[in-house]
C-alpha cells in the first residue's frame, strides 16, 4: 500500500492541530507556512476531514481549525481512511486462490492494526533516539 500526498499531508495537518490542541483555532495558512506546503492543497484536504468529524472549523478573524476530539482519540487510520479510502494493498476477490487471498487479508489487517493503534498523540510525542521533532513515518 502506498500512501499518497493526500494521506501524508493530511496527517501533517492533523499532527499540527494535535500539537496545538487546547490552544484555539489554527489557520491553514500557518500550517502551510510551518511545513512549507501549498495552502490551496491543504484547503482541499481539510474539507473531507471536517465532513468526517475529525476537525471543526471556527469562523472569524482569529478562526481556523481545531481537532474535534482529543489527539488520543484520533488514529492515523481515521485520517488515512478519510483521505485515501479503504486500506488494502491489492484488490482481491473470493475467486482468488485461497492462499493468496489469505496473504492479502493478513497484510491488510496488519497495516490496519498499526494505523488503528497509532493515535495523533503517539505521533506528536514520538522521539527516536532522543531527537525532538522527528515525525516522518513510512507505512
Amino acid at each position: 500500500m502506498k500512501v499518497s500526498t493526500k494521506g501524508r499531508y493530511g496527517l501533517t495537518i492533523m499532527m499540527d492541530l494535535a500539537r496545538r490542541y487546547g490552544e484555539g483555532p489554527t489557520s491553514l495558512k500557518s500550517v502551510a507556512e510551518r511545513h512549507q506546503l501549498s495552502e490551496h492543497y491543504l484547503e482541499q484536504l481539510i474539507s473531507p476531514l471536517r465532513n468526517a468529524g475529525l476537525v471543526r472549523s471556527v469562523r472569524g478573524a482569529y478562526g481556523g481549525y481545531i481537532l474535534a476530539r482529543p489527539p488520543e482519540e484520533i488514529t492515523a487510520g481515521d485520517v488515512i481512511r478519510v483521505l485515501e479510502g479503504p486500506i488494502s494493498p491489492v484488490e482481491f476477490s473470493e475467486e482468488d486462490d485461497p492462499a493468496r487471498r489469505d496473504l492479502w487479508k493478513r497484510i491488510r489487517d496488519a497495516i490496519a492494526d498499526v494505523l488503528d493503534n497509532t493515535t495523533l498523540a503517539d505521533l506528536i510525542h514520538y522521539t527516536p533516539d532522543g531527537q525532538s521533532d522527528a515525525y516522518m513515518f513510512y507505512i
